[in-house]
């Protein structure tokens, strides 16, 4: 009639799993049942990632024979009880285990520790009489498994108004009465009350719950149940029994009282409602279902006590609802201030941390190791940190990934509003001397080296100072396709131009010797051809690198720890570098000219302002190379925008900037008799 001994040992589990209680002491009864209890319950502990702190077996009173067999073990199980570091403990065993361990615990001065206590159904709080005033406070709070009850209608009136009988046959009620208000029975003769004498007027309801309580147990609502079960399976028999009669027409057939175990079939077949409206029925195992209620004790300090319900346990219910507990109905231990226990045998591993085992411990003890560089955990207690999505950075903590921000050298922040501003203020200067050389065209010193290699410098120098904007902003497909490969062109260019220059003025010395047959050379026709050549070379470098792996926008989620970076991916890196390489050697053989060339005696040799301009050009580009390497993201732009300034302003400013002065501040210098005085 009561339900199988196995459902209460998930329903430990999921209490435990509940209140998060994973770490739990075990007091059993020390006898053959509570050693099957461990047996059974250890298992399920450690497959739901519970750990018993300590097992104790409760001694029985047959065991303890002298009063150091009793010192002892109250020194044993008290000891387990206060120094551990548990706070919930499982209590399995009967009523007298109840008392005897109420016992130890008093004998050690342990009453007043706040603990959770979960008990088994089989632990009932029924007292006998010499105990029956017995001080329950150790165990206020405690949870405990009853079997499944409803209060019956008319039951508590029912006990309020019984009374025992005087005849022989109401012996039992009549020993109890004795034995619950300690007197004595009433013969019919003596007529008087006199003290210590029962009259059958006592009341049961004045006797402490722990000896007797007037409301209705699981024991005997279960009872309750099985005489009306035996009552409908004798009524199915006996149905059966008169069709039987019935078809083979006979009526002297003599109706016997039924063996036992002729009733199995039909109790397995019973099904009804009781008075309450519950339905009672056997299963397949043939045990009766209904499950358990969970029950909160409340001591008060009369050492009465009362059992409240705040849960159920039944695996008949569906929807989930098979395991309920009303965590706001219990009243815990006053020890724990009304606050949810807690039982673990350390703290929790809070988010931002990991579970680091125990050298010779349970699994239940660990240490929090802080998660390492790059991972996080968004969980308490997890066993590992994992990493974040690509597109996510831990935080500072290590408790959360935070989306990374994307960004690229904008024109609004501070270093893209500067660069911008260089470009542009750069490239009006351009314009402006190119304006200066315009204006004064026919004057010497603008003639001086080929004119319209001068016009074709400049125009190329402004060129490269607007092609710096192409690296600025979000990049596109159009601008990721154009700006290496104007940069290269155009550079290319303008180091054409230098070398075209320089040459120049190496052949028109070597021409003014007698008898130089270098005079064809001189011209427009050189010069233009060298600008053309090495301009068509990088632009066929260039060419290739877009037919084959053309540069595109990409992202880089890598270089930078809390940023997406939006670039252009260069396609082909070693195209990228060929591109620099040639524009590198274009700039060396201008500088070895130049520097060949620069104390030819010649009035109009540009050659030591190439010099120069050479050599910040150079030094800006070596340095280019360690720098855009070593940095990371948008700054990586910055560092290329920064050269192509820095070394086309080197070019304009050496080249440009002594004829300016002479045009604009010495304009009396600029005339060909000067020019020829100052030679002599």
């Amino acid at each position: 009639m009561a339900p199988n001994e196995a459902l209460q040992y998930m329903g430990i589990i999921r209490l435990l799993k509940h209140f998060g209680w994973l770490w739990v002491g075990l007091y059993v009864v020390d006898d053959d049942s509570g050693e099957h209890f461990v047996q059974a319950l250890e298992p399920l502990l450690s497959q739901n990632k519970i750990c018993s702190a300590f097992t104790r077996s409760i001694p029985q009173r047959s065991h303890l024979n002298s009063l150091d067999d009793i010192g002892s073990a109250a020194r044993i199980l008290s000891t387990s009880f206060t120094e551990s570091n548990t706070s919930t403990f499982i209590l399995y065993g009967e009523s007298r285990t109840i008392v005897a361990l109420n016992m130890f615990m008093f004998l050690r001065g342990t009453i007043s520790c706040g603990r959770v206590w979960i008990m088994t159904a089989q632990v009932d709080f029924t007292l006998s009489s010499l105990e029956k005033n017995a001080n329950l406070e150790l165990f206020q709070g405690a949870l405990s498994f009853v079997i499944h009850s409803r209060e019956l209608l008319g039951f508590h009136q029912f006990l309020q108004n019984i009374k025992p009988g005087w005849t022989e046959g109401d012996g039992f009620l009549k020993e109890f009465w004795q034995q619950a208000f300690n007197c004595d029975g009433l013969t019919p003769q003596m007529s008087t009350e006199i003290d210590g004498i029962c009259t059958g007027e006592e009341r049961l309801e004045t006797l402490p719950r722990t000896f007797f309580e007037m409301d209705i147990s699981g024991h005997s609502y279960s009872i309750y149940n099985a005489v009306y079960a035996i009552a409908h399976a004798l009524h199915i028999m006996d149905s059966a029994r008169t069709k039987h009669r019935a078809m083979v027409g006979s009526r002297s057939i003599e109706i016997q009282a039924p063996h036992p175990w002729q009733l199995h079939p039909f109790l397995h077949s019973v099904l009804f409602n009781n008075s309450v409206g519950e339905t009672v029925s056997f299963n397949d195992e043939r045990e009766m279902g209904g499950g358990f209620d969970i029950v909160n004790m409340v001591t008060f300090p009369n050492t009465s006590f009362q059992r409240m319900k705040v849960g159920r346990l039944d695996p008949d219910v569906l929807g989930g609802e098979d395991f309920i507990i009303h965590e706001e109905m219990i009243v815990w231990h006053g020890g724990f201030n009304q606050a949810l226990p807690l039982s673990l045998c350390n703290e929790h591993c809070q988010p931002g941390s990991q579970k680091k085992s125990k050298e010779g411990k349970k699994f239940c003890c660990y240490d929090c190791d802080q998660c390492p560089e790059g991972k996080i955990s968004n969980e308490t207690d997890m066993a590992d940190c994992f990493n974040c999505l690509e597109d996510h950075y831990p935080s500072k903590n290590h408790d959360q990934c935070i989306p990374k921000s994307i960004h690229f050298l904008s024109y609004e922040e501070p270093l893209g509003i500067s660069l911008t501003s260089a470009a542009v203020s750069l490239a009006l200067i351009t314009a402006l001397v190119l304006g200066i050389f315009l204006k004064y065209k026919d004057t010497p010193i603008v003639k001086a080296n080929n004119r319209d290699l001068t016009y074709t410098l400049l125009i190329s120098l402004l060129l490269c100072f607007l092609c710096s904007l192409l690296f600025l902003g979000q990049p596109g497909k159009l601008t990721c396709f154009l700006r290496q490969s104007a940069f290269g062109i155009i550079f290319s260019m303008a180091v054409s131009c230098v070398l075209a220059k320089t040459i120049t003025v190496v052949v028109a010395f070597m021409a003014t010797k007698p008898g130089s047959n270098m005079r064809k050379w001189v011209g427009k026709r050189l010069a233009n051809s060298i600008v053309l050549s090495c301009s068509l070379i990088q632009a066929g470098i260039c060419a290739i690198w877009l037919g084959t792996s053309a540069p595109f926008p990409d992202l880089d989620i890598w270089s930078m720890h809390e940023e997406i970076i939006v670039l252009c991916n260069e396609g082909s890196v070693v195209m990228f570098y060929t591109v620099l390489g040639y524009m590198g050697l274009l700039s060396f053989i201008s500088f070895t000219v130049a520097f060949l060339a620069r104390k030819l005696p010649d009035s109009f040799n540009e050659a030591k302002f190439i010099t120069f301009s050479m050599v910040i050009f150079c030094s800006v580009w070596l340095s280019f190379v360690p720098s855009y390497l070593s940095t990371k993201g948008k700054y990586m732009i910055a560092v290329e925008i920064f050269s192509i300034l820095a070394s086309s302003a080197g070019l304009l400013t050496c080249i440009f900037s002594p004829k300016c002065y002479i045009i604009i501040c010495r304009p009396e210098l600029n005339n060909r008799e000067q020019l020829i005085r100052r030679k002599n």
